[in-house]
């Protein structure tokens, strides 16, 4: 379940497809999100697994060791999780479909904080797909982090139009009578 700001930026993003395409990079319009434009980012792709950001809002930078601009996006995240990671985004690309990441933000004193990512897919003036339009949503409360900067971004789930792909599996725990069964 996504946050209702998740939500509301991939309801953005739908409105503006066209024919099943990402739609064009041109039809997006900062003043339809200006309320939570400093959660909003761009990167783009240069080749296989390298996304620099070529936009970043405030929050990006004051949650990250700012300014991103040129970054490469999976250089925030954790080096076991960036193959995983780079390969999600390429489907996002391949397939025109949103991507939606479920992260843990770790401070370098090991605070930590929740935060939810959508990446949904731009066209160029040519018509490839080039470019993703990016939101950062904390979905736990910012004070974890106690004033800290996020040191690494760990996945902890890629959702890609509607497959949910778990990081890790989840186990659950089945009793009966007080007795574990499962």
């Amino acid at each position: 379940m996504s946050h209702s700001n998740t939500a509301r930026m991939l309801a953005y993003w739908e409105a503006r497809c066209a024919g099943g395409n990402g739609p064009p990079r041109s039809s997006i319009d900062p003043l339809g999100f200006a309320d939570i434009v400093s959660q909003v980012f761009m990167i783009g792709r240069e080749r296989a697994g390298v996304f620099p950001f070529r936009l970043a809002g405030a929050l990006l930078d004051d949650l990250h060791r700012g300014p991103l601009m040129g970054l490469s996006f999976t250089h925030l995240w954790a080096a076991d999780d960036r193959p995983r990671l780079q390969a999600v985004i390429e489907a996002s690309l391949r397939n025109q479909a949103p991507l939606l990441l479920h992260a843990q933000g770790r401070s370098i004193d090991g605070n930590l904080a929740r935060i939810e990512i959508l990446l949904a897919p731009l066209a160029s003036g040519k018509g490839g797909i080039e470019r993703l339009l990016g939101f950062y949503q904390p979905v736990s409360p910012l004070f974890r982090l106690k004033d800290q900067k996020i040191e690494r971004l760990f996945l902890l789930e890629a959702v890609l139009a509607g497959a949910v792909e778990a990081a890790t599996p989840v186990m659950r725990l089945a009793s009966l009578d007080g007795r574990r069964v499962a």
